[in-house]
């Protein structure tokens, strides 16, 4: 028996004889299995006895890739101090089995950094569902690498789904917030032309016609700011002289520390600097009966000395209808990307009508799209260690002088149909050192003393700006600015897929639809 623990999967399908594959394991050199996934009926203790056999069967002196017993054949590949180990009828090919171990060796270094036992154990689960998507009732599956990865790192559909509707809950409370605040201050300047006192400061809100009317919709699933400890200073009496701020946002700032002190759930909206992943361009004003959102993100880490380690851009097109006459309808995508994304459509789709004429309809064309509901109907993602495909290329180079380091950083546009607004690139400063002194610059800095960053702002950066520098100087050592990070938004896609028309389903008559698109950060960071 084996006093080491390790995941024991079944697979329950067709008779043990009529399997050609019946086990795949991971196992050290003395036979202690440590994930195992079975693809027959056996028992925990069946698939400990044959992987504990296994070791001594091949101190018989011969070096081979299998080996055999009266009833199962092995079929290995060592991997430093393990085995990759299949078990397999006799009767198999041996050949086919020996692609198979290949394409199973080659899975398990894509989520294992290091061949040790603790870093297989940790990583059992996505070894599991990876091995499935290999072998299927003991038959290897027509897969490749590139498609075991997709598989199994595909995004749930729901999840986008809910983090769409939660963001359009966002924007919409963020709207309604404002236009309460203006509510406010117009309802301050009438008061302040006809002599009379504000609303805002009369006994608190209690004495303005409905006190429901001053409250704020946000997303219940946003974590309220805890209200400020510190007493609210008492004023003078005689006129109120808060109608004479001149500090711009002063009369928004009252107004939501007001609801705030009542109780209410506040987004911040001003004060604080937002995240990169939080960035996100203004909704348009007037949309149509049929609203399209086109958004894409992207993940990428490079190294400093040059280098695309990982990149990954998700998109996807989100549609809502407001009007039922326009609930039957079919989106034709216009798709110019040469980059070799991978699409997905909405299940209830019809595919093949979309891979031969690039056309978006639901399988039933009787049936309509959810009314003022946001829906993902078409989802891409892109995964590439290609350089020449980084839209924006930082190149940052520190070098040591007499009085510190002396900092040289640029940026050029790769992406040239790419335009990029409020662009800030960070720079990680040491603490403690005074402020950093600024040499050649193009565009804006800001030195955030706080989080000890400089940034690097640029409004836009386009074809016409596709290239920039900054030099400065401060004490330091030369990795002391790393890691960098990139923010920016756009209001055109990376991988140049859009919708170009909306048409009924029944006489392909043309409908006017709204669209927006923007293309965000979720992180971007030069190691």
């Amino acid at each position: 028996m084996i006093d080491h623990p390790f995941l024991f999967c079944n697979v329950w399908s067709l008779p043990v004889w009529s399997q050609v594959l019946l086990a795949a394991a991971v196992c050290t050199k003395a036979g202690k299995a440590i994930v195992s996934r079975q693809f027959v009926e056996m028992t925990r203790t069946r698939v400990e006895g044959l992987l504990a056999a296994f070791p001594k069967l091949m101190n018989t002196g011969k070096q081979h890739t299998f080996v055999e017993t009266e009833s199962v054949r092995y079929v290995y590949q060592p991997l430093e101090k393990l085995y990759m180990v299949l078990v397999t009828t006799k009767n198999s090919n041996i050949l086919e089995d020996l692609e198979t171990l290949r394409l199973f060796s080659r899975v398990i270094p894509e989520y294992c950094r290091v061949l040790e036992e603790g870093e297989i154990s940790d990583h059992c689960f996505d070894l599991i569902f990876a091995f499935d998507e290999i072998v299927a009732l003991g038959y290897r599956e027509n897969v490749n690498l590139a498609q075991i990865r997709t598989f199994t790192e595909m995004d749930s559909h729901e999840e986008k789904v809910f983090r769409a509707v939660r963001e359009t809950q966002e924007r919409e409370a963020k709207a309604e917030m404002r236009r309460k605040a203006k509510e406010l201050q117009q309802a301050r300047r009438d008061a302040d032309r006809s002599g009379k006192k504000s609303p805002g400061f009369s006994g608190g809100f209690g004495s303005m016609s409905s006190s429901s009317n001053a409250t704020i919709i946000t997303d219940t699933l946003m974590e309220p700011e805890k209200p400020k400890a510190s007493p609210v200073p008492a004023r003078a009496s005689g006129p109120s002289k808060a109608l004479k701020l001149s500090a711009r946002g002063k009369e928004v700032d009252d107004f939501v520390d007001k609801l705030k002190s009542e109780g209410q759930v506040i987004m911040p909206t001003s004060g604080k600097r937002p995240t990169e992943a939080s960035k996100s361009l203004p909704s348009p004003i007037n949309t149509e009966s049929v609203h399209l959102r086109c958004e894409e993100k992207i993940s990428l880490t490079c190294g400093r000395d040059g280098g695309l380690q990982n990149m990954e851009v998700l998109g996807m097109i989100t549609l809502r209808v407001a009007d039922e006459k326009n609930g039957r309808i079919r989106l034709t995508i216009n798709n110019g990307d040469k980059k070799g994304v991978q699409l997905q459509t909405h299940p209830n789709v019809d595919k093949k009508l979309f891979t031969t004429d690039s056309v978006l309809g639901l399988k039933n064309p009787d049936k309509s799209f959810p009314l003022n509901n946001d829906v993902g109907v078409l989802k891409w993602r892109l995964q590439t260690t290609d350089e020449t495909l980084i839209p924006l290329t930082i190149n940052c180079w520190p070098s040591e002088s007499a009085t510190g380091c002396d900092v040289n950083i640029e940026y050029e546009l790769q992406e040239e149909a790419l335009e990029l607004n409020d662009v800030v690139i960070s720079i990680p400063v040491p603490a403690g050192v005074g402020a950093p002194v600024i040499g050649d610059l193009d565009g804006e800095y800001r030195h955030d003393s706080r989080r000890n960053v400089l940034e690097w702002c640029l409004p836009v950066v386009d074809v016409n700006n596709k290239t920039g520098s900054l030099e400065f100087s401060v004490a330091g050592q030369p990795n002391d600015f790393f890691p960098v990070n990139v923010s920016f938004i756009s209001k055109g896609n990376y991988c140049d897929i859009t919708v170009a028309k909306v048409c009924q389903v029944d006489g392909q008559v043309p409908v006017r639809f709204s669209s927006e698109t923007s293309f965000l950060v979720d992180k971007y960071e030069i190691l």
